[in-house]
């Protein structure tokens, strides 16, 4: 990088760039929440075929990722290094995520050809979705917003957006998937995820001063791999994910099958806490992120899930489960606040190392690991929900499953909280390391 000032962005650009997450929080989102329920419950896939094929698709997320994320990394353009992604590879990858609702087949009949038609088409969304939201937007953010108030404001208004498009991603599927079927459902959430890439990127930019890395691939997954700031934060977002698709991934089966209630009620259980992650997003960033800093608020807020599940394994009702629900908004609206403002720390701390920009491959290393929080999450759902006796074929399912769905929506999340604080413990870049990363960049 040369010694040219940075460009600050204005509060319209900073608007334009949160919108843009729309694109990626509501299809991944839905992703995480619905495929599952799809494929095994509506569909009838095996799932132990499911959990297998969302381990092929992690294996695959884990390879391409680092390859995009250093090709953005050294990309010259008269568009720049991220900016091509997103605009470019936004339909090809809205396309895919519609096609993966599209099954034409059934599971009691055509087994083969539906675990085909589910690898092929979450194998394509993937490798466009990591172009898009990875080597794009993700790896912009720490360039366009290079100083932390930057950041910190950027992130309270993605926060907002991201609050909503969980909502929309994670909440409506139920409905619009009762009123105009999954397939149709799919294609309003491709839509409107084209939308907002294409409103967003009228204003982003790049800065001038920032040049490719001329590092090498290897060279450049190595010094990835072996930061020790880096690793922890990845660890705790691939454990993030691992709590929060397993409430959203099992609150279907939860509420037809513990509940006892209309599936389609799981919209207002899920609206339930991502609009109380919104109320709860003015008390994280005044009084908890300003007072603690980005490590020990990631800590409170992972601490604070774990305790927020446990109510679920005795949620008798709708009523309690939706009570269950808001207090999950507390600790959601943490983890949302907090992830990009510390890895954009964490490459901030890199250029000081290296003297090389490396957001694509950080983001997309990390894409990798967190992507196997649905392999997990799938296989933990494929082992609880066998040793419980559920069966997607079955019209009517043992007594033990109820239990079973319990076991998988508090177990799983309450591990991942765990194995969170853990690596953050041995998070090093807070404090006065913290204080030196930032000042050295300052000047």
């Amino acid at each position: 990088m040369s010694n040219e000032a940075l460009r600050l962005p204005t509060k319209r650009e900073s608007w334009l760039y949160a919108i843009a997450n729309l694109g990626s929080s509501i299809p991944y989102q839905a992703f995480a929440a619905v495929v599952l329920f799809f494929y095994t419950d509506v569909k009838h896939l095996a799932p132990a075929t499911a959990a297998l094929i969302m381990t092929i698709y992690a294996i695959w997320n884990a390879a391409n990722n680092p390859i995009l994320g250093h090709m953005s990394d050294r990309t010259r353009s008269r568009w720049g290094r991220r900016i091509p992604y997103m605009r470019f590879g936004v339909i090809p990858y809205a396309i895919a995520f519609a096609a993966i609702w599209f099954a034409p087949f059934d599971g009691q009949l055509q087994s083969t050809e539906l675990a085909i038609w589910f690898l092929v088409t979450i194998v394509v969304f993937e490798g466009f979705g990591t172009a898009v939201t990875v080597a794009g937007y993700q790896a912009l953010l720490p360039e366009m917003f290079p100083t932390y108030a930057s950041r910190v404001e950027v992130a309270v208004r993605m926060n907002w957006l991201q609050t909503a498009g969980l909502f929309i991603g994670a909440a409506l599927p139920p409905v619009l998937a009762t009123i105009l079927g999954y397939p149709m459902m799919g294609v309003v959430f491709a839509v409107v995820a084209c939308a907002a890439y294409f409103i967003g990127l009228r204003g982003m930019y790049e800065q001038p001063s920032y040049v490719p890395t001329e590092m090498p691939f290897w060279d450049a997954v190595k010094n990835t791999l072996v930061n020790r700031s880096f690793v922890s934060v990845m660890l705790a977002q691939m454990m993030r994910f691992v709590s929060t698709n397993t409430l959203t991934a099992g609150m279907f089966f939860l509420v037809k099958y513990s509940l006892h209630a209309n599936p389609a009620q799981t919209t207002l259980i899920l609206a339930t806490a991502f609009i109380a992650a919104g109320l709860f997003l003015p008390i994280w960033s005044k009084f908890i992120a300003l007072r603690f800093g980005p490590r020990t608020t990631l800590m409170i807020a992972y601490a604070s899930i774990g305790l927020a599940v446990i109510p679920l394994m005795f949620a008798q009702d709708f009523t309690q489960a939706l009570v269950v629900a808001f207090f999950l908004g507390f600790p959601v609206a943490g983890l949302i606040m907090m992830g990009d403002v510390v890895m954009a720390d964490v490459i901030d701390d890199d250029e000081v190392r290296t003297g090389e920009r490396r957001e694509g491959m950080f983001y997309a290393v990390n894409g990798a690991a967190t992507a196997l929080s649905s392999t997990i999450v799938s296989v933990g759902f494929g082992i609880i929900t066998t040793m419980y006796g559920y069966n997607p074929v079955n019209e009517i399912q043992p007594a033990s499953v109820d239990f079973g769905f319990r076991v998988f929506m508090v177990v799983l999340p309450i591990m991942g909280a765990i194995c969170a604080m853990t690596a953050l413990y041995f998070y090093p870049l807070h404090g006065a390391r913290l204080a030196a990363v930032r000042a050295k960049l300052a000047k």
